[in-house]
């Protein structure tokens, strides 16, 4: 009787261990501002594809995504304070970056684009062309675009103006107290929200250095073993077509990482 209590013991404690081990959660910062990759729908729901790429990763993980909102520039800090496990908010992968966090393999690589005034006559991304229009550029405090703007047009007498978020960067725009807008091009979608005011300059930025070689998500330096196991939950699903299929539905172009 005594041994079949033990067993039964230890099945029902190996049996709570695994419905654990099947409950991880892992908490993810975001900034929760910038549609289409992290928004909120009317009802405070948070949507976009970033959202639907973490809820990916954490099903290969067999773990609860929960979600912990910050500030864009505060994102690093809050990671290294240990207030979540990882950040997934459209983050860059820069040298500058680099030297306080660690980051996943590159996930997707979106170009950043200027958008301007369908009635500006711009065709390029120089500091010349700028200043001659008379163009002043937001940008998202914090993000890699600002650093762009501030190294290639601040530094050469363009007015580049930082926001603490990306609505507030379209709100100036649409309301002409900038006269350009500086971010991901497929953050730019809300050029149909604004209606048929607004254009992209077809160029590209370029800076690898600035702009970085790709997206991923932000881990501390020390947490090697969650960084390997979201690497493999990321090549699985670049191999199984998912990150492609969900680049397309929300850029309509393939913007996976190579």
């Amino acid at each position: 009787m005594i041994k079949k209590l033990c067993l039964a013991i230890a099945l029902s404690f190996g049996a709570l261990t695994s419905v654990a081990a099947q409950e991880e959660t892992l908490k993810i910062g975001v900034e929760a501002m910038y549609p289409p990759f992290e928004s909120k729908d009317e009802s405070g729901k948070l949507v976009g594809f970033d959202i639907e790429l973490a809820d990916a990763v954490c099903a290969k993980l067999k773990a609860k995504c929960e979600w912990v909102e910050s500030s864009f520039d505060g994102l690093i800090p809050a990671l290294n304070a240990r207030k979540f496990d990882f950040i997934n908010s459209n983050m860059h992968i820069t040298e500058q970056r680099l030297k306080v966090i660690n980051f996943t393999t590159p996930i997707y690589d979106v170009p950043s684009q200027l958008i301007v005034a369908k009635d500006i006559d711009l065709n390029d991304l120089s500091a010349e062309s700028l200043k001659a229009k008379n163009i002043a550029v937001g940008v998202l405090q914090g993000s890699s675009q600002e650093r762009y703007a501030k190294k290639h047009w601040q530094a050469n007498g363009v007015k580049v103006v930082s926001y603490p978020n990306q609505d507030q960067v379209y709100a100036d725009l649409e309301n002409k107290r900038i006269q350009g807008a500086f971010q991901n091009s497929a953050s730019s979608l809300f050029e149909k929200n604004a209606g048929a005011n607004f254009k992209h300059i077809a160029q590209f930025a370029e800076d690898k250095e600035v702009l970085g070689v790709g997206i991923g998500f932000g881990v501390r330096k020390k947490d090697t073993e969650l960084k390997e196991r979201l690497d493999k939950a990321i090549d699985e699903l670049k191999k199984e077509g998912f990150i492609k299929e969900l680049s397309m539905k929300y850029f309509q172009a393939d913007w996976t990482a190579k």
